[in-house]
């Protein structure tokens, strides 16, 4: 689910779409589960889910990128500038 290079991190995500409001799930298997508010049209779920990842982990938009499955409910997404720690600290997850 994580995974920790020199430049950032990478977590395996999986998107719940149409949801009353976009936020961050937690856990669910190998995957982070975040809720997404938006269709997916015209690529607005997927700029949701950027800006929601990037409040959640407090770093800029242009730090988080979706690097696989952008047409996909499960999308591989890096997060820059952080390392493992920090995220699973956000997540409140146990170190693996």
């Amino acid at each position: 689910m994580l995974r920790e290079t020199s430049t950032c991190v990478r977590l395996d995500v999986e998107v719940k779409l149409r949801a009353s409001k976009s936020c961050v799930l937690g856990i669910k298997g190998e995957r982070l589960s975040v809720a997404l508010a938006a269709a997916p049209v015209d690529g607005a779920a997927n700029q949701e889910l950027i800006e929601t990842l990037a409040e959640h982990f407090g770093v800029p938009r242009r730090q988080v990128r979706i690097v696989a499955g952008a047409k996909s409910r499960r999308k591989v997404v890096e997060l820059e500038g952080l390392a493992a720690d920090d995220v699973r600290a956000r997540l409140g997850s146990p170190r693996s």
